[in-house]
């Protein structure tokens, strides 16, 4: 029986070399973007490698709830699930507003990963042993780490509501992991560390997406984005290849992957039991409408 793979956002970038790597261990991967032309060139390159079944793209919005409970729809009548990579990730250099009306950064980076992974947790415990990998970001560190609304109070700055929504995501994963514990069903979560992709070629140029003082020190700080950002993205995807495959994690759970491919410790807050129980909290409230529809 053909082992099923799904990463989404994995048409370029981080997601790509992801799907790459998991095509070349045997898996039948399914990609997910919204561009239909970048769909084709994912698929043609993911070919070449593969070594289990026939690659595929799914065309969905994942800023969009309707979007992601159709896509979850339609993949779980495909039937059990070996791997999901939550890959999705976006960064805004101003506020934006989802078709649901939800602030976007939260929306893409947190409550799409979540309500696709909860939608399609009995074909991952059908698919078992199977995995769950969450990418996240190191931005998570510099995050506000306040969860009683969707938006953090004061002002809207890109780079550190990313890496909030990237912490609550963090969150989650790992207190998913607890939930499913024994259930045939591992979740880590992966930091790709940096990476040269359109995401930071394009947001990262602007000073406006950190906090004021950080725009002080932004000559210093955008050195170091473009020092951290310079490797290829196959090298960032290490990481959630390793969290998909590596068989030395077979049986556990529960784990952050580091840029080498290793287990780290999770980034400050992520275990917070306040921290958990809002995030949890919030991403019920605002998916609820979409799991029973």
């Amino acid at each position: 029986m053909e082992q099923r793979a799904v990463v989404t956002a994995g048409t370029g970038g981080i997601g790509l070399e992801t799907a790459l790597g998991l095509a070349a261990r045997g898996f039948a991967m399914t990609v997910v973007g919204r561009d239909a032309r970048r769909g084709a060139g994912a698929v043609e390159r993911i070919s070449e490698v593969s070594t289990g079944g026939e690659p595929r793209f799914v065309a969905a919005d994942l800023a969009s709830l309707g979007e992601v409970r159709a896509l979850a729809v339609r993949l779980a009548a495909e039937g059990p699930l070996k791997v999901l990579v939550n890959n999705v990730g976006a960064m805004f250099a101003q506020r934006q507003r989802t078709v649901d009306g939800i602030e976007a950064t939260f929306a893409v980076n947190h409550l799409s990963p979540y309500l696709l992974t909860e939608l399609l947790l009995d074909q991952l415990r059908a698919g078992g042993p199977s995995r769950i990998v969450n990418v996240g970001s190191a931005a998570s560190t510099l995050a506000k780490r306040t969860f009683a609304a969707v938006e953090p109070p004061g002002g809207y700055y890109g780079f550190h509501w990313y890496g909030r929504a990237k912490l609550a995501n963090l969150a989650y994963a790992l207190d998913l992991a607890e939930r499913l514990r024994g259930s045939g069903v591992s979740v880590f979560a992966a930091d790709p560390g940096g990476a040269a992709t359109d995401m930071t070629n394009g947001t990262l140029n602007s000073p406006a997406i950190v906090s004021p003082p950080l725009r002080l020190l932004w000559p210093l700080v955008r050195r170091r984005f473009e020092r951290s950002t310079a490797g290829p993205a196959s090298e960032a995807a290490r990481s959630s290849v390793a969290a998909a495959t590596d068989p030395s994690l077979h049986g556990l759970t529960g784990l952050l992957i580091g840029p080498g491919a290793q287990p780290v410790p999770a980034f400050r807050g992520a275990t917070d039991p306040k921290i958990v129980s809002d995030v949890l909290r919030l991403s019920r409230q605002l998916t609820d409408r979409w799991v029973g529809v």
